[in-house]
């Protein structure tokens, strides 16, 4: 955690900085006070609002809270482990909305936590380490997690070793009986990656879904999907209502529904793994 007193009115002003994996910037929102966007290499990474945590501005991101809001009782604590660090918006949504939960958050790029630690400093409770997310994965204590969260991109993408059985595997080990996996992935027409996925979830999750708008999982254009994994039944009756109650309505995909999407699709393996497909051009990137 860092000490750094939060940014004065007078100081919010972009802020850019080049860090491990690119060029990272902080730009104040207009529209709210203490609200402030991280963008790497010009692609939107992370929205946090210092003043109001539970405000999130990305719909992917919107999903996975309500993921969090359904897996529990409301205001009670969660252990969590994320793979991704970028602006710590889901971390400190679980510390204003569950006060108690012990957090861990893994990140590569070190100068990009330093830079969020200067301008964007998050609350405590949040513990942050500096390294890959698979040897954070890998060093995480047995069945000591209610929640993993992997939301790594470098760049626009979703690294190969990321996206494995292997790596799926240690996810599963990480977690308690009964805790859940979630993955932010984008894919787009003909969805071969989101397709992958999930089977290689469900080759390691008995019960899998995953949530995208409809538009996305019929294929029709590029967009990010959620997608979930656990060893018990998972909550998709209330997480249903959520998604379906949005703004822009996310669809659940699971059982039947899901099985066909994967059809013959084989899961993924080390041997195998490839990043994910890069987006179309101008899907993400802002000036």
């Amino acid at each position: 955690m860092s000490d750094q007193p939060e940014p004065e009115a007078d100081e919010r002003r972009p802020v850019e900085r080049r860090v491990a994996l690119g060029t990272a910037k902080l730009m104040p929102d207009i529209d709210r006070e203490q609200g402030w966007l991280l963008t790497l290499d010009g692609t939107p990474q992370s929205y946090v609002d210092l003043a109001d945590p539970a405000y999130l501005e990305f719909e992917y991101i919107q999903r996975l809270a309500h993921l969090v809001d359904a897996l529990a009782p409301e205001g009670r604590p969660l252990d969590a482990l994320h793979l991704g660090g970028g602006a710590l918006t889901i971390p400190r949504y679980l510390t204003a909305t569950r006060p108690g939960s012990r957090q861990r958050v893994v990140e590569v790029d070190g100068p990009l936590i330093q830079l969020i630690a200067d301008h964007l400093p998050w609350p405590s409770g949040i513990e942050v380490a500096v390294a890959d997310a698979r040897d954070g994965l890998r060093d995480a204590p047995a069945a000591g997690a209610d929640l993993v969260v992997a939301d790594v991109f470098r760049g626009s993408r979703t690294p190969a070793h990321l996206t494995s059985v292997e790596f799926l595997r240690l996810t599963a080990a990480a977690l308690r009986p009964g805790g859940c996996y979630a993955a932010n992935l984008a894919d787009g027409p003909p969805l071969a990656f989101a397709k992958a996925q999930a089977a290689t979830v469900s080759a390691v999750f008995p019960y899998t879904c995953l949530a995208a708008e409809p538009s996305v999982l019929r294929g029709r254009r590029y967009g990010n999907i959620l997608l979930i994994g656990s060893d018990r039944p998972l909550p998709v009756e209330a997480l249903s209502r959520r998604l379906a109650a949005d703004p822009f309505p996310a669809r659940l995909c699971d059982g039947p529904d899901l099985a066909e999407l994967i059809g013959r699709t084989a899961p993924v393996s080390d041997a195998d793994a490839q990043d994910s497909p890069p987006p179309p051009d101008g899907a993400f990137s802002i000036g």
